[in-house]
């Protein structure tokens, strides 16, 4: 990617007969990872960057990718979740962590924060409905949602967020994380995924694919450049959980704190509520002009609202080029998830460790009635 950016602005330059003033990069995803990446390893690149569900620790990510589809094998007759179970599952998520933001509105504001209770899902001798589990099926749903942990119990990859569908991968190991140990690992085209072992974590960071993670947690030359990052991810996603973005940033935070470093003055995290990998979501607000987000009918951010507080590319242009950091980001919800059809709802989204609480009284479809607060 460096040298296609380098490639563009020599071509732009010459074109416009005249420097650069000011350069920015806005993706998700494996788009997330390369923008970390590159403020890593060039920092002199780009005076802002945007990066939406980073997949950032490759290696990590594709393990735990491997082991939500290896810990529902369909052969495993008293374990396996078959997928119409995975609606009661996302159910009492609903049901029990719902209203921990002050409004109980089909979205989970604070999935972290809520003290779940997986027993509730568990079938009862005098229950006759098939809309709850066996133990050995709650067993199989609390893995889903846990962390992945090394022999020793070190952290290798942190579990989905509740609310967030682990159908998406649980229901048959993913090729994601199948071919990563496949054709990177163990250049074996015949390789078992039923023979992977937590132990191949080592020899996966060991080749690092392509140089591929992006794990240098100190960016002070990127600070130090001037440079300005807005880096989000969506609470309900099902592909990165948020808890990766999450323990990125605290190991950002860690690092620099050494060296006096106010993370806030240049690094900002945002968590979306109900909204899935980059963009997307039935009920949520989730639309902040981020790259790869797409709604029909919207080519650049709000059209009511063209501005810094609606549209996160605006966002990082006002904190580089005037100063103005962004206490919050206003998230649309489409009626229909077109943008023709107007409005339906919208509510700030938060710099971590902050959350949007309700205000108990005004509209709940209204930002004015939703504050950032720890």
């Amino acid at each position: 990617m460096h040298g296609s950016v380098t490639a563009a602005k020599t071509i732009i330059s010459a074109y416009y007969s005249g420097d650069i003033k000011f350069s920015y990069y806005a993706s998700c995803s494996t788009g997330g990872r390369q923008g970390l990446k590159e403020l890593q390893l060039h920092p002199e690149t780009f005076n802002g960057v945007v990066v939406g569900a980073p997949a950032w620790w490759l290696t990590h990510l594709q393990t735990w990718t491997l082991k939500q589809g290896l810990s529902n094998l369909s052969n495993n007759c008293s374990s396996y979740i078959p997928a119409p179970l995975f609606s009661t599952i996302a159910d009492e998520m609903l049901r029990q962590c719902d209203a921990q933001d002050g409004l109980r509105d089909q979205i989970i504001g604070d999935p972290f924060g809520c003290n779940f209770t997986f027993n509730r899902l568990l079938c009862q001798p005098s229950n006759n409905s098939t809309a709850c589990l066996t133990a050995g099926q709650m067993k199989t749903a609390e893995k889903l949602y846990k962390p992945v942990l090394s022999a020793n119990q070190t952290l290798l990859f942190p579990g989905l967020s509740l609310g967030s569908d682990a159908a998406a991968l649980a229901l048959k190991p993913s090729g994601l994380g199948v071919d990563l140990y496949r054709y990177w690992v163990f250049n074996d085209s015949n390789w078992d995924v039923t023979k992977f072992k937590i132990q191949d974590v080592a020899l996966a960071d060991h080749i690092n694919p392509g140089n591929a993670v992006a794990d240098n947690f100190d960016l002070s030359p990127f600070k130090q450049r001037g440079g300005k990052l807005i880096h989000y991810h969506g609470l309900a996603d099902p592909l990165i959980p948020a808890g990766s973005s999450q323990h990125f940033f605290e190991q950002v935070q860690r690092t620099m704190a050494l060296n006096g470093t106010q993370l806030g003055d240049f690094y900002r995290f945002f968590h979306v509520p109900g909204m899935s990998h980059c963009m997307g979501s039935t009920v949520a607000p989730w639309y902040i002009g981020g790259g790869t987000q797409f709604v029909p009918g919207v080519t650049h951010s709000i059209p009511e609202s063209m501005d810094r507080q609606h549209d996160v590319i605006m966002a990082i242009m006002a904190w580089v080029e005037k100063g103005e950091a962004p206490d919050q980001i206003i998230a649309t919800k489409f009626r229909n998830d077109t943008g023709p059809a107007g409005i339906e709802s919208q509510r700030p989204i938060c710099p971590y460790p902050q959350k949007a609480h309700f205000d108990g009284q005004g509209d709940p479809k209204s930002p004015c009635s939703w504050k950032c607060a720890s």
